[in-house]
């Protein structure tokens, strides 16, 4: 028949044939070689948005026979787009779209179903991206993730946070922790490589402390200082404060910005500075602290004593020298005073260094001056020399001593006439009254060693000059109880709260050094430690609880004797003593006993020196113990020993040295130029 089609197209003159086959030519869909069907491959297909599938159509007969097509594409139920060649581009919206890819031959077509799924993640969005929280307050967070065309996909992504601030739970609760600040971008969601993050600020607390440095602080008479003022909340976090500044316990003046200046009274005004939270330091107001060290000027004086004094011929007297500096403060007198007469007068004589001036022989001109001379500062008194009358009359001092069994203790001399002039001892003999007892004595240089058994025992010392004699009565004490264990601290030559300066070299502590809680250690080198240090270790924190255990038992051992006037130029048998408030000392305090004898000062207040401890008689510096309840200062070229246990510090002017320890409970140990700790 396909034979009798073409011939007709070629023989179309032929009318009547011609009409006849193209008849015959009309299409029939069941003839075999007639297009009857279109198949499109795939179906169904699956892809994700915005992806490429090539699409077929094949044709067939109505008996399956394969029939070429070059068919028409169409998208006839959207999902996509596709091109002339079947190339279907998914669209944006995800989906199933039945039978929209069509080819299309004449009548006939084929037709496939697509399922437009959406796409990788592409983009995550967290929820909210910033956010301000207190501390400890909980933020729930969310994430939104999508493909590239903006669909949301239904995965949970993995929660973390990467800079701090707080923590966060797998569901996205954020919990905000304890150290305020801004920490960006730390909260993130992620999903494979792609990431989303969110900015947290963690806001502090109320204020609960407040910080003032620098604490302590040394100052020369009328320097100043800038003191600053930090508030914390309870968390450590740091708190915007406007300071009221004043001065409560002395030592200078301070201005409204924290400027202070320091006043002409040297010492350590423990806490001195305040600083309030409020104005006028209301009800309800945080304060904080520091404790200041007014360091006493240059000698600017030297005041020799006694002044005036009445002697007789041949007779002597011990002078003593006082250093002061220009705003009348007690000072070491260094280099040493020498001792002289000025010449042209009476003409006695005096011992350098030691100050004991004798008379002369014959009156003269009726007086001396007695100069007490250091570079160019001196200090001088006057000396009236009367002929010596008779001696009637011997004083005893000190008269009573206290002695503990075994112990020691230095008596002297003075004779005088019937005028209650000083007049010579001459011969002068030392004894104990054997009727009365209570220990021996050397005759000649009247130094007391008491006996083993307690009591009081009156008018045993007797002084004898020809047939002249003067008595004191000796009480010997019950021994005090041993000092304290100090433990771990014992090691130390300093142990600090806060922490432990020197200032300059050369400065040297032969011993461990430690500090807890605090850690600051600064200034070594160039200044040595040739022990151990440590700073807040464990071994730290030992010495500091076994030091307050020493403290404590220090504070609970009864008081023997009141202390009511400056230690300086007196001299103490072993036991408890106790003053209501700060202890000073100007010149020597000598401490009198043996290798067993106990000696405990306590200070409720302050510690201040501007002078030296001397043992004898066999006493040792390990059995001396200063507790300070507040701070201790030893002066500019203090000479010290002795354990100093403070509540809060220990300072060390230039060229003080300390045979003891200086251990502080809470604050800090501080050194100047030229210092030396020795463990005793």
């Amino acid at each position: 028949m396909l034979g009798l089609c073409r011939l007709a197209a070629r023989l179309i003159w032929m009318v009547p044939f011609a009409a006849l086959v193209s008849t015959a030519c009309t299409h029939n869909p069941a003839e075999p070689g007639v297009l009857a069907t279109i198949t499109v491959t795939r179906n169904p297909d699956t892809l994700a948005v915005s992806t490429n599938r090539q699409f077929t159509a094949t044709g067939k007969d109505a008996n399956g026979a394969p029939v070429g097509i070059n068919p028409t594409w169409s998208v006839a139920a959207s999902g996509g787009a596709i091109n002339a060649s079947g190339v279907f581009t998914a669209g944006t919206v995800p989906g199933t779209f039945t039978n929209t890819v069509t080819a299309t031959v004449g009548s006939i077509s084929g037709k496939a179903s697509v399922t437009v799924i959406a796409g990788p993640v592409a983009t995550i969005t967290v929820t909210p991206s910033t956010q301000t929280l207190a501390i400890g307050a909980a933020q729930q967070f969310t994430a939104v993730v999508k493909d590239a065309a903006g669909n949301v996909l239904s995965i949970l992504p993995n929660w973390s946070v990467v800079a701090g601030g707080g923590s966060i739970n797998s569901a996205g609760l954020f919990t905000a922790g304890t150290v305020a600040g801004t920490y960006t971008n730390t909260v993130t969601a992620s999903v494979g490589s792609i990431v989303a993050s969110a900015t947290v600020t963690v806001t502090g607390g109320s204020l609960a402390t407040i910080t003032v440095t620098p604490n302590p602080q040394g100052l020369a008479i009328n320097a100043t200082q800038q003191f600053t003022a930090v508030g914390r909340d309870a968390n450590g976090n740091t708190v915007s404060i406007t300071p009221t500044w004043s001065v409560v316990a002395g030592g200078g003046s301070i201005n409204s910005a924290g400027l202070f200046t320091a006043g002409t009274v040297a010492g350590t005004f423990a806490n001195t500075i305040k600083a309030c939270s409020t104005a006028l330091c209301a009800s309800g107001s945080v304060s904080g602290f520091a404790t200041v060290t007014v360091s006493s000027g240059g000698l600017a004086t030297i005041t020799v004593t006694p002044n005036p004094v009445a002697l007789g011929t041949n007779a002597s007297q011990q002078f003593t020298a006082v250093g002061r500096d220009a705003s009348g403060n007690v000072i070491p007198i260094l280099p040493v005073p020498t001792w002289s007469v000025v010449a042209g007068h009476a003409n006695g004589t005096i011992v350098s260094p030691s100050g004991v001036y004798t008379a002369p022989a014959l009156v003269g001109v009726g007086f001396d001056t007695v100069r007490a001379t250091s570079g160019t500062i001196s200090g001088s008194a006057r000396v009236n020399v009367s002929v010596s009358g008779p001696l009637v009359s011997i004083a005893v001092t000190p008269n009573p001593a206290s002695v503990v069994p075994g112990g020691t203790s230095q008596f002297a001399a003075t004779g005088f006439d019937a005028t209650g002039l000083v007049v010579p001892t001459p011969g002068l003999a030392w004894s104990v009254v054997p009727a009365v007892g209570g220990g021996t004595i050397n005759g000649g240089s009247g130094l007391f060693t008491a006996g083993l058994v307690v009591g009081t025992y009156t008018n045993a010392v007797k002084a004898t000059s020809g047939g002249i004699f003067g008595l004191a009565t000796v009480i010997v004490t019950a021994a005090p109880p041993p000092g304290p264990s100090l433990g771990a601290a014992a090691t130390h030559g300093i142990l600090a709260g806060s922490a432990i300066t020197c200032a300059g070299a050369p400065g040297t502590i032969n011993a461990d050094a430690s500090v807890w809680p605090g850690s600051a250690i600064t200034g070594f080198p160039p200044c040595t430690i040739t022990g151990a240090r440590h700073a807040a270790d464990a071994f730290a924190q030992t010495a500091q609880g076994d030091l307050t255990t020493a403290f404590l038992a220090l504070a609970a051992m009864p008081c023997g004797t009141t202390i009511t006037a400056n230690l300086g130029g007196t001299t103490l048998a072993p036991g408890v003593y106790c003053s209501t408030s700060s202890v000073g000392v100007t010149g020597t305090v000598t401490l009198s006993g043996n290798a067993n004898s106990l000696f405990v000062i306590r200070a409720p207040s302050t510690l201040t020196t501007a002078g030296n401890v001397v043992l004898i008689g066999g006493a040792e510096a390990k059995n001396v113990y200063w507790w300070v309840g507040s701070s201790a200062t030893l002066g500019t070229g203090s000479q010290w020993k002795g354990n100093i246990l403070a509540l809060t510090s220990i300072t060390l002017v230039d060229n003080a040295t300390l045979i003891g320890r200086a251990l502080a409970r809470n604050g800090a140990v501080s050194l100047g130029t030229n210092n030396t700790i020795t463990q005793p």
